[in-house]
């Protein structure tokens, strides 16, 4: 990993930048009477074996510099709260990653943006960043009879529309208001145990719908469709607008610059201060204050401290005192999938745009093109964890039942659950745990808080708005504790 592209931020111990004219002269003042005036309390309190002067202390220390995080950082520093963002990697953006390949700019985490996602439009819109479109495809890639065939959009619209019709049938009920996942709590509970398997099995398909159908759902759920709850994808479905067209806009526009340019003006936005290389080891609450340890033996001390990490990793952090129930239950169960991985492909000459899914149980489940070059295209696809995606040999052959013939020039995988710092890749509720963490999932643990986008209302898991929508309802929490 790299920390000199997109994603780059100045060196660690730094702010990322003074901000807009005028604003950080206030805040270092701020900082620097609050840093005084709690080394002269903690040390009153008996701040533990450590002197006051071993300690940084700050308003907020925020824990993990993804979009969560960011917004958090960003909504504080606008109240003038001090803020240290630790960030675990050495770069920023957590399932974000703004990288090249083919001397082009790609993304091996997250990557686009809806029309329907109004946090992160405003969010743009705030910042002067525009979007780019991905290729449209020119043709799309069905599953008929074990292969692929190539169709028109508007044939592969004609196919699918109607089986994923009746897949969210009753949704427009028990999601009557997507934003607020629990406004029909009375009709989730018939819903909400079951798996995208289990919806499947519901539908009475003929194997030949079910090849249709069944890519596109095991791509959502990292290649598992028993992990996938079926509430979780109706969420989504709902809050896109509830038709087949509305829903594949969640996919094609993504940020001018990379996922990660958003995300770097909200930290320079907050005049924080970012720590990279910062994984945490513990965080402590006691009285009025918490204190959070680095694996590197370093202490920083808070009025509050916001955990905006995936759910998968807080069971490699040790709470004092523990996690409450619901947010335990989240880290032992996991929340985001443990076998999804996106890869970048470079296939070689002049190649068509060929999108859409293979069948449950394909090598390569989900196909997205992107840009044409001189030598070749860029594609994104999303494997099934059968395929060895360092395997070059078992790659072509993959990218082959796409497009005959093909050679591919270059690979990228990024395997998100190997991922110390992910454990998983983008959240994805499993079966009953929108009734079983949530609203629980979202309150303050004493002086301890909780954001992500695993825990979202709304566009929760894999996307960025509901990073964002978390992030803003903890900074909410942050400023009602401190008041």
């Amino acid at each position: 990993m790299h920390a000199d592209g997109p994603g780059a931020v100045p060196a660690d111990d730094s702010p990322l930048d003074a901000g807009p004219a005028g604003r950080p002269g206030r805040r270092r003042v701020l900082k620097a009477i609050g840093a005084g005036a709690a080394a002269v309390s903690f040390g009153a309190m008996g701040a533990g074996t450590a002197r006051a002067d071993e300690e940084q202390f700050t308003d907020v220390v925020v824990i993990g510099a993804g979009y969560a995080g960011g917004t958090v950082a960003r909504e504080l520093g606008a109240k003038g709260l001090t803020s240290i963002v630790l960030e675990a990697r050495d770069r920023i953006g957590g399932r974000i990653w703004t990288t090249t390949m083919a001397g082009e700019q790609i993304e091996l985490g997250g990557q686009w943006v809806s029309p329907s996602h109004r946090l992160v439009n405003a969010e743009l819109a705030r910042y002067g960043i525009g979007i780019v479109r991905d290729p449209d495809p020119e043709r799309i890639a069905v599953a008929r009879g074990g292969r692929l065939e190539h169709v028109a959009p508007a044939e592969a619209a004609a196919l699918l529309e109607p089986l994923w019709k009746e897949f969210y049938k009753g949704s427009e009920q028990y999601f009557e208001r997507p934003a607020e996942p629990l406004y029909r709590k009375d009709l989730l509970a018939a819903v909400d145990p079951l798996s995208v398997a289990d919806r499947l099995r519901q539908m009475n398909l003929s194997p030949a719908e079910r090849d249709l159908i069944s890519g596109d759902t095991a791509a959502y759920c990292g290649g598992s469709l028993q992990n996938g709850s079926l509430t979780g994808m109706a969420q989504w479905y709902q809050l896109s607008g509830g038709t087949y067209d509305s829903y594949s806009t969640t996919i094609g526009s993504r940020p001018a610059g990379g996922m990660t340019a958003l995300l770097q003006a909200m930290l320079q936005d907050s005049g924080a201060r970012v720590r990279l290389n910062s994984p945490v080891a513990k965080v402590t609450q006691s009285g009025s204050r918490v204190v959070v340890e680095t694996r590197d033996g370093r202490r920083y001390a808070a009025r509050t401290v916001i955990v905006a990490t995936p759910a998968n990793v807080w069971r490699n952090i040790t709470f004092a005192p523990g996690l409450p129930p619901a947010h335990a239950r989240a880290a032992a169960q996991g929340i985001g999938l443990p076998s999804g991985t996106k890869m970048l492909l470079h296939v070689k000459g002049e190649v068509e745009a060929v999108g859409g899914t293979a069948s449950e149980g394909s090598p390569i489940l989900m196909m997205v093109p992107q840009k044409q070059l001189a030598d070749g295209r860029l594609m994104v696809a999303f494997p099934s964890p059968q395929l060895n995606v360092a395997d070059p040999v078992q790659v072509q052959q993959a990218v082959r039942q796409w497009i005959p013939g093909a050679q591919v020039l270059a690979s990228r995988a990024m395997e998100w659950g190997k991922d110390p710092f992910s454990a998983g890749s983008w959240g994805f509720r499993r079966p009953g745990q929108l009734l079983g963490l949530f609203p629980q999932i979202e309150q303050p643990h004493g002086r301890i808080l909780f954001a992500g986008a695993d825990i979202a209302q709304g566009w929760h898991g894999a996307y960025i708005e509901g990073a964002v929508e978390s992030g803003r309802r903890a900074a909410q929490q942050a400023l009602q504790l401190l008041a």
